[in-house]
């Protein structure tokens, strides 16, 4: 790491920067953190309640999965009785690699009882708020609510479906579709009885079903709820591709850097020919600064000061990407102008997918670096080793309980795994 002297003086002080983001370090030696390690095997909160085997499964293969980082995700500040572990696997087949889904990240969660129910009084406020909103007499109530007058398609038309502005602003405590059922499913009747009732009216909130505010929810973005599928037995250790050797995590502390000076103008371009009139020092170093893939120097000179990092850890911050040319560099281009997350970065139409569990945005938590390669393979004989720059980890903002899961219960999600691989071709 970067030597940083506490006791200098200020104009010594200024050739440092201090970052927000933690670093980890692996070491065979553990720590007071022993939940945090590379490779091994997955622990969980408790050996009766593992992951499903479905999620350690390689989306191209359908092989079981190796784990490369088991992080203990506590973050009391922002998640009060939450307890939280991330996990990042890698399918070992050589086949796989470069192909999505061949790497997985995966968050566990557990909601203490309290937690769980203080959550759910804010819910009801929120609920009851929105329902003393809605209009009590014969309002046309899409028109209301959306500004919008009925036409001959918008008896089948859903209000919901367009509604995008809103998934930048997601409300950590407004409840999630993925609880909710449809409020109109208990008032469907056979047809015969439903021709002979004449059109009805809303004519004040209590007459709505309770679930309606919930539905209202802006953050829903469309997502769709769906019966809940029955785990898979974790298999034996014995069924698993071998494990990679077990590192700690250990010497989490913030980031320091040296003072970064512009890098010097290769010597080619000074060899100017005077004869010719040769050109100025700002053209030949604009020359070679677009010469260069500015965001991979930028992430080889970050990790050139602290070089044995392994991961780098910021809970809604930003990534350090490996290059900005890639699928997932694209979709990154616009995280963190916002301050915050990805939810509104697009590129030809796409976006980083929601939280499938819940619907709400994601948001930057940690990454992986290539020295982590070097640590989990230093005992590989095998040239084929792994082939990924980074690995950034975008997790639910609401830290989601998974669906199905009872208060205090032990509940995993799939999250968002970006890989940004290395480049086929060398650098030069």
């Amino acid at each position: 790491m970067a030597p940083y002297d506490s006791d200098s003086s200020g104009g010594e002080e200024d050739e440092y920067t201090e970052t927000n983001v933690l670093l980890g370090y692996a070491s065979k030696e553990p720590s007071d953190d022993t939940i945090s390690h590379l490779g091994g095997r997955p622990t969980w909160f408790d050996l009766m309640t593992p992951s499903s085997a479905a999620l350690a499964k390689c989306k191209v293969c359908n092989d079981l999965m190796v784990l490369l980082l088991q992080l203990n995700g506590d973050l009391p500040e922002y998640f009060p009785g939450h307890e939280r572990r991330l996990y990042v696997m890698a399918c070992r087949r050589k086949t796989c690699r470069r192909k999505d889904g061949s790497v997985k990240a995966l968050r566990g969660i557990r909601i203490t009882e309290v937690a769980a129910k203080d959550k759910r009084k804010v819910n009801d406020k929120k609920e009851s708020k929105a329902e003393a909103s809605i209009p009590t007499s014969g309002t046309n109530l899409g028109e209301s609510l959306f500004g919008t007058k009925p036409s001959s398609s918008s008896t089948s038309a859903n209000p919901f479906s367009t509604n995008t502005k809103s998934s930048a602003q997601s409300n950590t405590f407004s409840t999630s579709s993925s609880t909710s059922k449809n409020p109109f499913a208990a008032a469907k009747l056979p047809v015969s009885e439903t021709a002979a009732k004449p059109p009805q009216t809303l004519s004040k909130a209590s007459d709505l079903p309770k679930t309606f505010a919930t539905a209202l929810s802006l953050n829903n973005d469309g997502h769709q709820t769906g019966p809940l599928t029955p785990p898979e037995p974790w298999p034996k250790d014995s069924e698993f591709p071998p494990a990679y050797p077990l590192y700690y995590l250990v010497d989490a502390n913030y980031e320091i850097l040296d003072k970064i000076e512009e890098p010097p103008i290769p010597s080619q371009t000074m060899d100017i020919d005077e004869g010719s009139g040769g050109t100025s020092e700002k053209e030949d170093k604009d020359v070679f600064e677009s010469s260069i893939d500015k965001t991979f120097q930028k992430f080889a000179d970050r990790l050139a000061q602290n070089p044995e990092q392994v991961i780098r850890y910021e809970f809604k911050g930003l990534p350090l990407l490996y290059s900005k040319h890639d699928e997932v560099g694209k979709l990154l281009a616009n995280w963190g102008k916002d301050n915050s997350k990805v939810t509104t970065a697009s590129v030809n139409g796409s976006r980083i997918p929601r939280c499938g569990n819940c619907g709400a945005g994601r948001v930057f938590e940690v990454q992986l670096t290539p020295h982590a390669i070097l640590e989990l393979e230093r005992e590989e004989t095998s040239i084929d080793g792994m082939e990924w720059g980074t690995i950034l980890v975008g997790v639910c903002e609401r830290d989601c309980q998974q669906k199905g899961v009872s208060d205090g219960g032990i509940g995993y999600v799939e999250e968002w795994a970006g890989v940004q691989w290395e480049e086929l071709n060398e650098r030069r």
